[in-house]
């Protein structure tokens, strides 16, 4: 009886086949329930939006402006300037703030946020890019959130240099109990303390919470999105980010993209004279003058300005260097 000569190789490579396809089915899988999660998301803040005109309380109002701030704070100041770019250093008891606060925003955890943020610095609008805004508005906005990384990305996140988080205590531990850590700070808090404190409705408090929540993921969605496609560009008008008077007022400091995308170390995120319009600026200062912060980094005003003349499209949109001659 002939012998049966099978290639050693064929049953490996029928296992890697079955194993991209299981991985595929599951990522697949996801995206569709993501989806739904969102569209149930979106629908439920529309109809938080129109409780909030007509029978939410006004205490809970202001609680929810408070607590999108505070969430908006986890994101800006936490998140991306701290933890992102390392700007400025900050003691075990503000990092323990900022961590709360940005589990009040449930964007993934804070390891994940900023591989993909500096992932998005070092390849920015290009195929290595998370949310590539060469690929459309919808893509840069939140299309990425709900569709398959490509090979480029996951291959730039990979060779991306985590170690000073996976070395962070209050990192490791937000990413061990992330679900309870979201359970407590965006769900339970925001929605039960109008409830217990001055009687609002489990029904009015979830929807204003899910209103909170929308506001605070479009808003730091927007900086990928419309500050990549409108705006000015002082600072280098060869690339995409530029800066945005609107988003800035409600990103709390965030709309100065084509200067940070310039100098990203700066832990002001803007061009010198602009604290006025930076609530983020601000909270980080407030805690370097208590001693939580420190270490801040910012690029000197003739660095700024030479690279203005240098590279800029000629707008002064900000008035920095009015600010400068004084």
């Amino acid at each position: 009886m002939a012998e049966t000569l099978t290639d050693p190789n064929e049953n490996s490579t029928e296992k890697k086949l079955s194993k991209i396809k299981r991985e595929s089915k599951t990522i697949n899988q996801f995206v569709i329930w993501f989806t739904i999660v969102l569209v149930y998301l979106h629908l439920s803040a529309l109809y938080g939006l129109y409780l909030c005109l007509t029978t939410v309380k006004w205490l809970t109002i202001g609680f929810d402006l408070l607590v999108y701030h505070l969430s908006a704070i986890g994101v800006t100041a936490g998140a991306h300037r701290l933890w992102s770019h390392r700007s400025y250093k900050a003691k075990f008891p503000l990092q323990v703030i900022l961590m709360m606060f940005y589990s009040m925003s449930l964007q993934n955890t804070i390891i994940n946020w900023a591989r993909d943020h500096r992932v998005h610095h070092k390849c920015s609008d290009t195929d290595g890019d998370p949310h590539n805004a060469n690929r459309g508005f919808f893509f840069s906005h939140i299309g990425w959130l709900v569709t398959k990384k490509s090979d480029e990305v996951k291959k730039q996140g990979n060779s991306m240099d985590m170690s000073d988080l996976y070395t962070n205590p209050v990192l490791c531990f937000q990413k061990k109990y992330a679900l309870p850590l979201f359970g407590i700070f965006w769900f339970i808090i925001p929605t039960f303390t109008p409830m217990y404190f001055w009687g609002e409705t489990l029904n009015n408090a979830w929807h204003m919470n899910i209103l909170r929540y929308l506001t605070v993921m479009h808003v730091t969605l927007c900086v990928n999105s419309v500050a990549h496609k409108w705006g000015y560009k002082p600072y280098d008008k060869n690339i995409l980010p530029s800066q945005n008077i609107l988003l800035n007022t409600f990103a709390i400091g965030e709309g100065f993209h084509n200067y940070h995308h310039v100098f990203p170390w700066d832990y002001q995120a803007a061009e010198f004279g602009n604290k006025k319009l930076s609530l983020t600026t601000w909270f980080i200062d407030f805690f370097a003058k208590i001693g939580w912060a420190y270490d801040m980094k910012t690029a000197s005003e003739e660095v700024v300005r030479n690279r203005a003349e240098r590279t800029g499209d000629g707008t002064d949109l900000w008035g920095a260097r009015d600010y400068q001659e004084k």
